[in-house]
């Protein structure tokens, strides 16, 4: 039977929370509180035959940083431009490193 790794598992989590975020700020709310613990990134158990790349290393600083900014409730920043930043690092990093879910990602832009 197929067990995901922790990184599979945690990235199906942000998958989750982001389409959380999505139906809020669609909704007119404004989300102020992160759930998940982004510094796992750095060491969850990546799957078999994956590895942090140099590249890897150098998206996930960013996307932590764009993913706390979509909560930061004193940013002068629309909060869908804030969120819609933060998808799109997800998908850039995906453009390099593991392509399969891009289709998945790009459905949680806000249009």
């Amino acid at each position: 039977m197929y067990q995901p790794s922790e990184m599979a598992g945690f990235m199906k989590a942000m998958y989750a929370y982001n389409l959380q975020l999505k139906s809020q700020i669609v909704a007119g709310e404004t989300p102020n509180s992160l759930p998940l613990d982004l510094v796992k990134l750095h060491s969850a158990e990546m799957s078999k035959g994956k590895s942090r790349t140099q590249n890897w290393q150098s998206f996930v600083n960013v996307f932590i940083e764009s993913q706390e900014a979509v909560v930061d409730t004193l940013s002068n920043s629309e909060i869908k431009e804030r969120y819609n930043a933060a998808i799109s690092n997800c998908l850039n990093c995906h453009k390099t490193e593991c392509t399969g879910p891009i289709p998945k990602i790009k459905k949680l832009l806000i249009q």
